[in-house]
């Protein structure tokens, strides 16, 4: 119940925004740049190292890879579906248990820190080739640049910069990732035109299918199986061309970190995303591949490994200055995509230890958002010191990077495989999306389509393991280092934080002097929910799945409930406002918001009165409409009678509001108007009404001046008097009959819907009440509800 006197200034103006780490969601064009700036950027380098390894038949491998992306699409977008926040640690977590996440986890890092280094040493090599090739054009030697340490130097700019974008934010960062993609596509269009017109002239050399006779392994290619019958097994052969080749299929995990952020409709936004990555990357690594072998001479193309899409464009017919001046943009492009690398390796490497923070497998300091930018900025920072140390290390040297690179991916994907496929015998519930080929024997659901990508994820991590000296050594180092690491590190969380709170959100408070539409940075017009329990938030739910965020925006209120007059809460700070209870509940929120793809703004708000609190939090962000859930032992008329009575204690001048009240259970919702409005008349009062008017319309001197408002002004004020008058009682006992009637009939909807885009048209509309017990009165004032 409101209370008779507005709550204290100080207090009353004082508010705690709660802004949450990276819940700026963002479109699948976005999310599917970040993603390729890791997949794409694998054809700059994946068919050197791949025909290094294997020979000229390398082209047809990655693009067997390339095609056996869109299983692994499959699988992430059926884990996807199950946990917002999925990845391999979530999945694998839920299926094979925490030994084995941490595991996968561990592998998947070690794929991570080398992602950023190798992909910006690359590009360094592609500028560092650049300048050497236009210097020896032009004849200045002493322009010349080392390579390797010249590769380094950019690799720890590259760095450095996409660091700082990510402590800014995904968001930033995602602009960034999109207009390199835009730039890239430019480049991929001419170069694929201007290949085929190439080798329509000048013609072109063939790409030998792979064979024994044409495969031709590398030094360390076949690692322990060098010297053993099992290269002459053809199966064997294959797996091993395909784990040379597996490289440009890195940066999938990325897909599961950034579905966090993809904006609604969630799940049909990431298989567009998932679409744009695989076609995207199919077309222009395989096809970078299979155009290097065709047009660059064998004796040539040995110099160019390293820098494959620049040797390319400088066997394109065309003249020489115009071949130089595509070189030129070739060695942009690739600087910009692979530099972007970077960025995704951050992203994905951030989400990845974010899941295993929440889990209390890492301290909770971790995950303490940026003071000014909410990120997550001590894992950013512990990410970005590994491939600083990875880059000096290697000091520019792309083979050794790329002798190592790819152990977590294979690794990664089939624990996150076999974790699905066993989800499907643990949670056998409906899922939004599924790998297909699924066969139903009997009652039993067979997922032949799971089982087959699974059992060949294997085979290629057994075949992997036993062909790559480097990557199994180091990264089994790393791996097991990383593992101990997380196990020591959970083991005393558990033990300093008996009670483990699972996936709390970290919030960064801001505290401001009130609530402003400026302040929380939202619309006029938007949608207040008051949220006060963690099991009480299908209100919530029903706003955020019908809510268009590019018209309205949502405001998640908290009230703080201080205690009574004479206390000392005026000097709470700002997390004792915002505190445990508070921050409980707005995990709950962000949680529903991701799932849902919409953002929201998060507000806590001291006040001793929660119904003059929302109302004043209301009218200072000129909300159209709020809503909430009454307590279990509240009425949805009651909690709007104590709500409109504090709309009666709000300063001057008051504006209306539309109150929606949704009880837990059935959630039908209750509409009111709070403050005065045009009543919703039934059907027997509007006849009553116009006979009334015919009668008195038809008396001498009157005829058509007179209007059915008239009528209605008479009657009230007649009513007025009635009850100042002895007759007083007898009108009450008629107020109490008609309360008590029930007629047979829904009554009509006279009324438009709210305009909930102009808060101004809130006041004059009335909205219907639907009552699933019957038909219920309207509300004709702010102190009546029913």
């Amino acid at each position: 119940m409101a209370s008779a006197t507005l709550p204290n200034r100080s207090t009353r103006n004082r508010v705690i925004i709660a802004t949450t780490v990276m819940l700026s969601f963002i479109s699948f064009w976005r999310a599917a740049a970040i993603v390729l700036s890791d997949l794409a950027s694998s054809a700059y380098y994946a068919g050197g190292i791949a025909e290094t390894a294997i020979g000229k038949s390398a082209p047809w491998f990655i693009l067997a890879i390339m095609l056996f992306g869109f299983a692994i699409r499959a699988i992430y977008v059926e884990s996807c579906s199950m946990f917002v926040r999925g990845g391999v640690y979530k999945v694998v977590h839920e299926a094979l248990g925490p030994t084995l996440a941490k595991f996968s986890v561990s592998a998947l890092m070690f794929d991570y820190v080398l992602t950023g280094p190798i992909s910006a040493v690359s590009a360094g090599l592609y500028l560092a080739g650049l300048i050497n090739e236009l210097a020896e054009y032009w004849g200045l030697q002493n322009a010349h640049v080392p390579p390797a340490t010249f590769a380094a130097g950019f690799a720890l700019l590259a760095t450095v910069y996409f660091w700082r974008q990510n402590i800014i934010g995904i968001h930033e960062s995602s602009e960034k990732a999109l207009r390199i993609m835009s730039i890239t596509t430019v480049m991929v269009v001419i170069l694929i035109a201007w290949c085929g017109v190439t080798m329509l002239l000048h013609g072109y050399q063939s790409v030998p299918f792979p064979s024994k006779t044409s495969l031709h392994y590398g030094n360390d290619a076949l690692g322990w199986l060098q010297g053993t019958a099992a290269p002459s097994i053809t199966l064997v052969a294959i797996l091993v061309g395909l784990g040379h080749s597996l490289l440009a299929m890195s940066g999938f995990e990325t897909l599961a970190q950034v579905y966090r952020e993809i904006e609604a409709p969630k799940l049909k936004n990431l298989r567009k995303t998932g679409l744009v990555v695989i076609v995207y990357s199919l077309i222009f690594t395989s096809l970078v591949s299979f155009f290097a072998v065709m047009l660059i001479p064998d004796p040539q193309r040995g110099k160019y490994l390293d820098n494959l899409i620049g040797g390319l464009s400088m066997y394109l017919a065309g003249p020489m200055p115009a071949k130089i001046l595509f070189h030129a943009f070739v060695v942009l492009v690739g600087t910009l995509i692979l530099s972007g690398a970077v960025n995704t390796a951050i992203i994905g490497s951030n989400g990845v230890l974010n899941r295993v923070a929440e889990d209390g497998v890492l301290p909770g300091w971790f995950r303490e958002p940026h003071p000014k930018y909410g990120t997550t900025s001590r894992l950013i920072n512990l990410v970005v010191a590994l491939q600083i140390i990875t880059i000096i290390l290697s000091a520019g040297n792309v083979d050794t990077l790329g002798e190592a690179y790819a152990f977590g991916v294979i690794w990664s994907f089939a624990m996150k495989a076999l974790a699905v496929l066993v989800l499907r015998e643990k949670r056998p519930e409906a899922r939004e999306w599924k790998v297909p080929l699924n066969f139903r024997v009997g009652n039993r659901e067979i997922p032949l389509g799971l089982i087959l990508i699974t059992a060949c994820l294997f085979l290629l991590a057994i075949v992997n393991v036993l062909t790559k000296k480097t990557a199994t050594i180091s990264g089994s180092i790393f791996t097991v280092a990383f593992f101990t690491v997380f196990a020591l590190s959970e083991r005393h969380n558990r033990r300093k934080h008996k009670k483990q709170e699972a996936e709390e959100e970290k919030f960064r408070l801001v505290e401001k002097p009130d609530t402003s539409v400026t302040g929380l940075q939202v619309r006029p017009g938007n949608i207040l929910v008051e949220v006060t329990c963690t099991d009480r938030l299908e209100h919530l739910e029903r706003v955020l799945q019908e809510l268009r965020p590019e018209k309205q925006d949502v405001v998640v209120m908290a009230v703080h409930k201080l205690a009574p007059i004479g206390s000392s809460e005026y000097g709470l700070a700002p997390d004792q406002i915002c505190g445990d209870r508070e921050q409980e509940l707005f995990t709950k929120v962000v949680s529903l918001a991701e799932k849902a793809g919409k953002h929201v703004e998060l507000l806590t708000v001291p006040s001793r009165d929660d119904c003059l609190a929302l109302l004043f939090t209301a009218q200072q962000l000129d909300s159209a409409r709020i809503v909430t859930n009454p307590p279990p032992h509240v009425s949805a008329e009651q909690q709007a009678l104590d709500i409109g009575k504090a709309w009666e204690l709000l300063p001057e001048p008051r504006r209306g509001f539309t109150l929606e009240v949704i009880p837990q259970g059935d959630g039908r919702p209750r509409m009111f108007v709070l403050g005065p409005h045009p009543p919703r008349l039934w059907p027997n009062d509007i006849a009553l009404l116009h006979r009334l008017w015919q009668e008195i319309s038809s008396r001498p001197n009157i005829g058509s001046r007179l209007h059915h408002r008239d009528v209605v002004s008479v009657a009230l004020r007649r009513l007025e008097e009635e009850l100042r008058s002895e007759h007083s009682g007898e009108i009450m006992t008629q107020v109490e009959s008609e309360l008590q009637e029930q007629p047979d009939v829904e009554p009509p909807e006279p009324w438009p819907a709210i305009d909930t885009g102009e808060a101004s048209s809130v006041a004059a509309t009335t909205v219907p009440d639907n009552n699933a017990s019957g038909p219920a009165k309207p509300v004709d004032s702010n102190l009546e509800a029913g």
